[in-house]
């Protein structure tokens, strides 16, 4: 049995670590007096989490740009709503 590569562990775990250190910048800038750029930063900062989620942990960073398309409009369309909702309140 031929065992997976290990240049996709290390891309992996490279971007886990990433995940790992913005989930942590968005806490504790989450955790600091809400401002509207304050919650567009982590918002921000929350989607480029979606997007390493889509391109290395569901493996959509070598498929047809149609899929890569339709998550990154998904990460978009929600970001949006959030924003919306937040920064107009």
């Amino acid at each position: 049995m031929k065992l997976p590569s290990t240049v996709a562990a290390r891309s992996c775990t490279a971007s886990w670590v990433s995940l790992l250190g913005l989930t942590t910048i968005s806490f504790l800038l989450g955790s600091r007096v809400p401002s509207q750029v304050l919650m567009a930063t982590v918002l921000v900062l929350t989607l480029v989490k979606g997007q390493l989620v889509i391109n290395d942990f569901m493996g959509l960073r070598t498929v047809r740009p149609l899929w890569r398309i339709a998550m990154g409009a998904y990460l978009v369309a929600v970001g949006g709503v959030i924003a919306v909702a937040y920064l107009t309140a």
